[in-house]
């Protein structure tokens, strides 16, 4: 059943916290819906010539935040396709509104527990390191996943469609996703 307000449209946004499952569901889904796949983060680094993790060093999070939405802006255009969003990308009322109203939002919910289990041992998300670039505690990650959800939930509970990933296989919740995507585009 078509959602009021929202027509049929061939751009779906996976939104969701850093280890979601965004980029390992992404594709999965764009090749079952016979769509492209971005990774934005990727095309980001790809745009900047440089990872993440040294954009943050060398140029601050500001800067990557400038990259980041030029290259929304950029894929916003394209259709019959995945995009696999950055966790904060779509914290942000700008960007929010750019993709809601270009495509479906996605989002792959999980709890704070499961995020913090699944990026404990990840050193390549800048938010989840010390400001010397160590390695943070387990409660120090706990308590800055917390945190950022907290700042972020109010942006990811208005996707269009919520996916509770939590301990879920990947072929299940890509086939939820197709499931609750008819109504938004032609799944």
């Amino acid at each position: 059943m078509k959602e009021k307000g929202h027509p049929k449209k061939g751009l779906i946004y996976l939104a969701g916290f850093m280890g979601s499952g965004k980029s390992t569901i992404g594709p999965i889904l764009a090749n079952t819906l016979g769509f492209e796949f971005v990774d934005l983060d990727k095309f980001v680094e790809q745009k900047a010539g440089k990872k993440i993790k040294e954009i943050f060093a060398t140029d601050g999070e500001q800067a990557f935040r400038t990259i980041e939405r030029a290259s929304l802006v950029e894929v916003s255009g394209r259709t019959e396709c995945v995009v696999s969003l950055g966790g904060g990308t779509i914290a942000n009322e700008e960007n929010f509104r750019l993709i809601r109203d270009s495509g479906v939002i996605v989002y792959l919910q999980l709890s704070p527990e499961e995020i913090a289990q699944r990026v404990h041992h990840r050193t390549d998300r800048p938010l989840l390191t010390a400001p010397d670039g160590n390695k943070l505690s387990p409660e120090e990650i706990q308590q800055r996943v917390g945190d950022l959800l907290m700042k972020r939930e109010q942006f990811y509970s208005r996707a269009d469609v919520i996916i509770q990933a939590d301990r879920k296989r990947v072929g299940a919740t890509v086939d939820e996703i197709v499931r609750r995507l008819r109504g938004f585009i032609d799944a």
